[in-house]
């Protein structure tokens, strides 16, 4: 309980002040002028001034309150390495065994982690102002980091701290730890596809002479391409093709060291998205009919298609009398289109097209050979494909799926997906076909076809097939063998997905990677990691996600729709993640390319040590003390905070206010006496 003196004056402190300033002036001029009564008239403008003060006498009750020491834990993904982490929580419960038989000491335990995936790199010191944004600064004692010191937001001055108290590290890990780590410096976001980028690297070794050779394997969509020899600690370049649309995930790969810390940042991985610069697009047309035209607007909608619309106006063999430098504008380039040219397109298509002598047996078997290295054929039937220059009849019968039987069947029906249609992702989904009948016009022939190979996507009554996808050597082909789709694109019955189905099919065509029947995808949205399966399979295994400290996950993938199985898993740490299941792998990389939390892994006393010794701290190595940690010991003033054995905390003089007493020294009958006193002394002097 402490006592005081407090003011309340009634008048304003300026106008108390000059009324004190001329009480002043006449006492000085009553002594000096040896008034009788001076000193009891002096006496009573005292009284009188110090009744207008309104001076009341104080009493608080004060509560003390406790000194406050943080701990702050770092469970950064660093700290699982070795022994970090056992290291950590034994020096944590003895800190908390220690500072808990202090008196007026509150322990303050405080977790720094990268739990939400968000931030790049250990921040203890944003967890320790965090932790203690309700304290005021003058009841803080200490601060006592247990890390391994890859610390990334150490403050440049004390004074960013927000208190003066000394700040105390316990470095997990020991001395003379190696790593070795690959970091991607300069890498591009998109590629052409068919040309190459420049990805530039760097292998770094810690611990170990700089300047050894290291052999790093490079991989493209999980398929080595190259493996380079070069020289830590040097910046090396390595081109790289854009083989296809789409990410093109890039990895790098070095050996360990022997002993080496950890293996988790000896690979990363960049996606670079291939676009393609113009798609090539060869239409072959045979005689002119109505889907032509559904054809070439399609195609011309795209900018990003470059089309050669081949089309046959007149067959050889009609004779009208023409002159023969009048059938035609321009002499159409044949020979260079399908012998010269051929491997520039990325698709040829062939609609309605029937033998009639103008492409020789050749260019034909330049088409298969085209397919068979990589190439892509779309073949559009009507009755073409059962008459005698079917294109079965020629050398594209060796890539075509479906064998005419010769008979047409020509009745209104509703094209349904099959089975296999329904997983497939040129049809998957496709809009109209939930409903029954699907939600699409009819159409009115088909060709009859045996299916020789390839997979069925759309069928007619009767199990007839009207579309068919099949994968020969490198390439692919795919054959429609209804002439009716464009009902759909003219708007019949409501017409129907027309542009949907004929992207889709050409994509896929063209090799696009989110059409693959077999494709494994990982993708982030907000904190979770999806793992979506693309198969054409009944089921699917597990998939094993690795995360970028190295623990793995398994996830069970559930269908979410016919041919897509996914899982979802927390994306709470930034770096590189990998997916396995069966022999596909996919990649993600969540934040930067190189994360700060596995650009540096071996433990340091450098990087906290100038911050702790400007508060008078000190630094210990926890493997140095033998499983123990520093006394804990109470200083209440000097400069010395820390001993080779002990480190101090500051002893805080904090008390709370918890009640308070006020009396008036001249209120009521006291402050009557007192005034009337001092005037009746004055005036009886004065008698006298």
């Amino acid at each position: 309980m402490t006592y005081g003196l407090a003011f309340a004056p009634f008048v304003s402190w300026p106008v108390l002040i000059a009324l004190a300033v001329a009480a002043a002036m006449l006492a000085l001029a009553l002594l000096a002028a040896r008034t009788r009564g001076a000193v009891f008239r002096t006496l009573a403008l005292l009284v009188g001034l110090a009744a207008l003060a309104n001076p009341s006498l104080t009493r608080e009750e004060r509560e003390p309150l406790p000194s406050v020491v943080a701990v702050v834990v770092d469970k950064s993904a660093s700290q699982s390495f070795d022994d970090r982490a056992a290291q950590t929580e034994a020096a944590r419960a003895a800190l908390s065994a220690q500072l808990g038989t202090l008196a007026g000491v509150e322990v303050r335990t405080i977790t720094a982690d990268s739990s939400t995936g968000e931030t790049d790199g250990t921040r203890l010191f944003s967890a320790l102002s965090a932790g203690l944004a309700d304290v005021p600064p003058e009841r803080v004692a200490g601060a006592i980091l247990i890390t391994d010191g890859r610390v990334h937001d150490v403050p440049q001055t004390p004074a960013a701290l927000g208190f003066a108290a000394p700040v105390h590290a316990l470095i997990s890990g020991h001395d003379g730890e190696r790593d070795r780590r690959i970091a991607l410096e300069k890498t591009p976001r998109f590629g052409i596809v068919g040309q190459k980028q420049s990805v530039t690297f760097r292998v770094s070794d810690e611990g170990v002479p700089a300047g050894a050779r290291v052999a790093v394997t490079i991989r493209r969509d999980g398929e080595e391409i190259a493996r380079p020899i070069v020289t830590a600690g040097q910046s090396e370049t390595i081109d790289v093709d854009i083989t296809h649309a789409g990410p093109n995930i890039v990895e790098f790969e070095v050996p360990p060291l022997e002993n080496e810390l950890t293996t988790v940042n000896n690979r990363t991985a960049v996606a670079i998205d291939g676009i393609r610069d113009k798609l090539k697009v060869l239409l072959v047309s045979g005689e002119p009919n109505a889907g032509e035209r559904t054809w070439r607007n399609l195609l011309k909608s795209d900018a990003n298609v470059d089309l050669v619309h081949f089309t046959i106006l007149r067959p050889p063999e009609k004779q009208d009398g023409t002159p023969i430098n009048e059938l035609s504008l321009i002499a159409f380039p044949t020979r260079e289109l399908f012998q010269t040219k051929i491997k520039d397109f990325d698709l040829i298509i062939f609609d309605r097209y029937a033998q009639q002598g103008v492409l020789p047996q050749v260019y034909l078997d330049n088409i298969v050979r085209y397919v068979r290295g990589g190439g892509a054929v779309l073949v559009a039937s009507g009755l073409d494909y059962v008459e005698p220059g079917s294109l079965y009849n020629t050398p594209l019968d060796e890539i075509l799926p479906a064998m005419p039987t010769g008979d047409v069947t020509e009745a209104p029906f509703h094209a349904r997906l099959t089975d296999p249609g329904k997983r497939h992702p040129v049809t998957r989904n496709l809009p109209g076909s939930q409903s029954e009948p699907p939600h699409w016009s009819r159409f009115f022939r088909v060709i009859d076809t045996m299916a020789r190979s390839g997979t069925e996507l759309m069928a007619a009554p009767g199990d007839k097939p009207i579309l068919l996808v099949d994968k020969v050597g490198e390439g692919r082909v795919a054959q429609l063998l209804s002439d009716h789709i464009w009902l759909w694109a003219r708007g019949y019955e409501g017409g129907g997905p027309h542009i949907d189905l004929l992207r889709r099919l050409s994509h896929w065509l063209m090799k696009e990677p989110d059409l693959e029947e077999e494709r494994l995808k990982l993708s982030v949205a907000g904190r979770e990691l999806t793992v979506e399966r693309q198969t054409m399979g009944n089921t699917v295994p597990p998939a094993v996600v690795t995360t970028p400290s190295g623990a793995t996950r398994t996830l069970t993938l559930k269908e979410a729709e016919p041919g897509l199985w996914r899982a979802t898993t927390p994306a709470d740490q930034l770096g590189l993640w990998r997916a396995t299941n069966g022999t596909l792998t996919a990649l993600a990389n969540i934040g930067p390319l190189n994360p700060k939390e596995f650009a540096e892994v071996t433990s340091t006393r450098d990087v906290v040590g100038p911050l702790v010794a400007a508060t008078g701290g000190r630094v210990w190595r926890l493997a140095d003390l033998n499983g123990g940690v520093p006394r804990v010991v109470q200083v209440s003033s000097g400069d010395r905070l820390a001993g080779d054995d002990w480190l101090g905390v500051k002893t805080r003089d904090v008390s709370v206010v918890r009640g308070i007493g006020l009396f008036p020294v001249f209120a009521g009958l006291t402050g009557l006496l007192l005034l009337l006193g001092a005037l009746t002394a004055a005036w009886v002097r004065e008698g006298r």
